[in-house]
């Protein structure tokens, strides 16, 4: 029997593990305004674990999700689990966030590469968090920020995220939000929960103008 991710469904060890979005603690955030579909979320600063990955937009995300996932489920130095957050993060590599604990986060840059994060739950600090043994895995305080985000179901792939992006940005465009940095993709939910169920976001960082 194998253990199946949270995430994006991927498999490692032992004993099948149900998935319960209930159960998976997601970053605190203040609703502070709403731009017809948007919400205007404010985050705290928070810990994440990433990778920066090459590939196309899909594959890269299930690239970064193995690695980061390999240290959550105990490649790293105490030999310990830490629970799995929503949402995983991504997004370019050359921007300043991304996170994990609820959604998987994903951007790109031109460059080709993509990071990918997990938010690490909100009970560890840089002193407690387990170091990972991969240096490839990166332990990173992402900075507070205020987001745009557009929530929506159904299909993830490269072309759906890309449409709902340019929502978020043409909404924006009349509003007094603007841009602040690269958009983000946040997903929460496996790969087999049926479509109309997903929680899929794009959140792009703002600020007034």
């Amino acid at each position: 029997m194998r253990k199946i991710l949270y995430g994006l469904g991927l498999t490692i060890g032992l004993a099948i593990t149900p998935t319960v979005r209930a159960d998976t603690e997601e970053p605190r955030f203040n609703v502070v305004d709403k731009v017809g579909v948007l919400e205007i979320r404010k985050y705290d600063k928070r810990l994440a674990a990433e990778v920066v990955v090459a590939g196309d937009e899909e594959g890269a995300r299930s690239a970064g999700f193995r690695l980061l996932a390999d240290f959550i489920f105990g490649n790293n130095t105490s030999r310990t689990s830490i629970a799995m957050t929503a949402p995983v993060s991504q997004q370019a590599a050359k921007s300043e966030s991304i996170a994990m604990t609820a959604p998987v986060s994903q951007s790109r840059d031109g460059s080709g590469k993509w990071r990918v994060r997990f938010y690490m739950p909100s009970k560890y600090t840089r002193e407690t968090l387990p170091k990972p043994n991969n240096p490839a895995v990166e332990i990173v305080e992402v900075p507070g920020e205020t987001t745009a985000v557009l929530r929506f179901s159904n299909s993830r792939s490269a072309e759906a995220v890309a449409k709902k992006t340019a929502d978020v940005l043409r909404i924006l465009a009349s509003s007094k939000w603007t841009p602040a940095g690269v958009p983000v993709t946040w997903l929460y939910d496996p790969p087999w929960t049926l479509p109309f169920f997903r929680r899929n976001e794009v959140a792009v960082p703002v600020r007034p103008r």
